[in-house]
């Protein structure tokens, strides 16, 4: 089964909110595994953390790719990196923008 993992900080700041809505829709959407790390920012800074060779809060993985590291993500990309791992084409992006829209008239 696919693993999407959330790595957040603590205490939350906005992009950790921002994953935690995001969570229950794609976890309803897909069929995924997801798995949420939370932590002070100061244990993922360690010796031990690094040797891990995982990515640090906040951040997103899907399988072994890193969609985010130390910013916030647009669920987008999350899902574009899910149905790529999973051999799905890519999710319609709802509401584009005016400027994308004069683009594909």
């Amino acid at each position: 089964m696919l693993k999407l993992r959330f790595f957040l900080n603590e205490p939350n700041g906005k992009p950790c909110k921002h994953f935690k809505q995001m969570i229950p829709v794609l976890g309803q959407k897909y069929e995924i595994d997801i798995e949420v790390m939370s932590k002070p920012k100061s244990d993922y800074m360690t010796d031990e953390y690094f040797e891990l060779d995982l990515p640090v809060a906040p951040a997103v993985m899907v399988d072994d790719e890193i969609v985010a590291e130390g910013s916030d993500v647009a669920q987008n990309a999350i899902e574009a990196a899910i149905c790529r791992q999973l051999g799905l084409p890519p999710p319609k992006i709802e509401g584009k923008s005016f400027f994308n829209k004069l683009l594909k008239r």
